[in-house]
């Protein structure tokens, strides 16, 4: 392999990176991938590359809410891409305990710091389409209405 520079490492992590849903929603009936189906596609790429990714998890309260922000950061011997992505708790949700709603909003985080780091496209995901009996689907993420924070303030 020839000597890459950290843009072209990142690059061709993305292109040949390959995170097959390994999952399927039993209520729904649909395939998905999770943090952990991203993880292990990675880890070759890692390996072949000679890079680290670190992921972490962050609590932050806005609003009286709590999130998990998640970061992914992609390194060789310097930092070459962090990406993060939060994730909101729910207050309550039934038959899980506080530890396991805190976990399951990391691993929703973590899962699109991932996406975000290796430019994963979550169009076609059920995340991205799927209703669960709502009567409209998302046909895309352009259908998606997202509002950027005018500071880095209002995030906090």
């Amino acid at each position: 392999m020839t000597t890459e520079t950290q843009p072209q490492k990142l690059m061709s992590i993305q292109t040949e990176l390959k995170a097959p849903k390994g999952q399927t929603n039993k209520f729904g009936g649909y395939s998905y991938r999770s943090a952990e189906d991203i993880l292990e596609a990675v880890k070759p790429l890692l390996q072949k590359y000679k890079c680290d990714l670190t992921l972490s998890d962050d609590i932050v309260a806005v609003g009286g809410r709590v999130y998990v922000k998640a970061t992914a950061m992609l390194c060789d011997t310097d930092v070459i891409a962090e990406v993060s992505a939060f994730a909101r708790e729910a207050e309550t949700k039934k038959g899980m305990d506080d530890a396991q709603i805190t976990g399951s909003a990391s691993s929703y985080a973590r899962k699109y710091a991932l996406n975000g780091l290796f430019c994963i496209d979550d169009t076609k995901d059920a995340d991205a389409t799927n209703t669960h009996g709502k009567s409209e689907k998302i046909k895309s993420y352009k259908d998606i209405q997202m509002t950027k924070p005018k500071t880095k303030e209002d995030l906090f």
